[in-house]
């Protein structure tokens, strides 16, 4: 059963980044539109991130409960020494979401609606960027567990340049899958044209912010050059991702865009292949050179067991009913 429930938890993670990733994204695109498109942009994302933003979240808490249940050592760890940028990605999370209803269902329309629109736009840029600070946090080595003082323990273990890097990285690849997803949603060639010069502003930002990533990684000493170029399944990995890519702008410009969505999905998933696969089981990388495992801290054997059974059940039951959450909502309207 622990196979069963790591298999979960990294699906839950990847599903998170890539359905709550073109969430965020949907706003960050938005805070990167002038004025006088922002309305039709608004009215395509409602469209588009529909069926997303209503159950996103639920791979959020999938992870959740299993790093509490079944992995109690990488809960208590996260929660302790990252507990300041965990506090400010929960706060947008919840401001994004309460701005996003407010905004669209608010049965007033005022002058709260313009504070709605900039809640929801900087909470979508805010909750990525931490969200990838608490990633690269993860694996960067920097988390001082035998720390004697305050900014060592809870503020230098994700405060540094390459977790915010790697923020900076991940806002850049939620802008991306976002504006692939809002190209297929788009039925006029205006709106078309203008979400592919945001797909390609935010292809660049993600290069140069990835480059970042590898400087920082370098000055930081993170190993992430072995992990990617000196494994078999990291370098095969970016080989992939920047093949899928090429075939992404590919078809772009030729104007077919049924499977641009499973591509940019594709290509997200090889890069958190390449940059995991070659420490995994570890888990958190901590200062003192010692890692956390997912195998050496798993929960006893019952507590595992039920869980297994808990996610194989639930899977049954819940996810036939969000794929046809997902059907309803990518109904075209009559």
């Amino acid at each position: 059963m622990d196979i069963v429930i790591i298999t979960f938890l990294c699906a839950a993670i990847l599903l998170y980044f890539l359905l709550g990733g073109a969430d965020f994204g949907a706003g960050i695109i938005e805070l990167f539109t002038s004025s006088k498109n922002r309305s039709k942009t608004r009215k395509t994302m409602y469209h588009a991130i529909g069926p997303v933003w209503e159950a996103n979240h639920m791979w959020l808490i999938i992870a959740i409960v299993i790093l509490f249940v079944a992995f109690p050592k990488i809960y208590t760890t996260m929660s302790v020494y990252l507990h300041i940028p965990l506090a400010i990605m929960l706060i947008g999370i919840i401001a994004r979401g309460t701005a996003f209803v407010f905004r669209h269902y608010d049965a007033v329309k005022d002058q709260m609606q313009e504070v709605y629109n900039k809640i929801f736009i900087y909470s979508s840029f805010i909750t990525p960027l931490f969200l990838g600070i608490i990633a690269g946090s993860l694996i960067s080595g920097k988390i001082d567990n035998r720390a004697d003082n305050f900014a060592d323990a809870y503020v230098f273990g994700w405060l540094n340049w390459f977790s915010v890097a790697v923020g900076l990285f991940t806002v850049a690849l939620c802008g991306f899958l976002a504006a692939i997803y809002l190209i297929g949603e788009s039925k006029e060639a205006e709106d078309k044209k203008r979400f592919i010069k945001k797909a390609e502003f935010m292809n660049v930002a993600a290069v140069l912010f990835g480059a970042m990533v590898f400087g920082s990684a370098y000055l930081e000493e993170v190993p992430l050059v072995d992990w990617v170029l000196k494994n078999p399944v990291g370098l095969a990995s970016i080989v992939l991702a920047s093949l899928s890519l090429i075939l992404l702008w590919y078809l772009l410009i030729k104007g077919k865009t049924k499977i641009l969505r499973l591509l940019a999905g594709f290509q997200v998933t090889m890069i958190l292949v390449a940059i995991s696969f070659a420490h995994f089981p570890n888990f958190i990388r901590l200062k003192n050179g010692d890692a956390i495992s997912l195998y050496e801290t798993i929960a006893p054997i019952k507590t595992v067991n039920t869980l297994g059974w808990a996610l194989l059940l639930g899977s049954v039951l819940i996810l036939p009913f969000l794929g046809y959450l997902f059907y309803k909502f990518q109904q075209k309207e009559e």
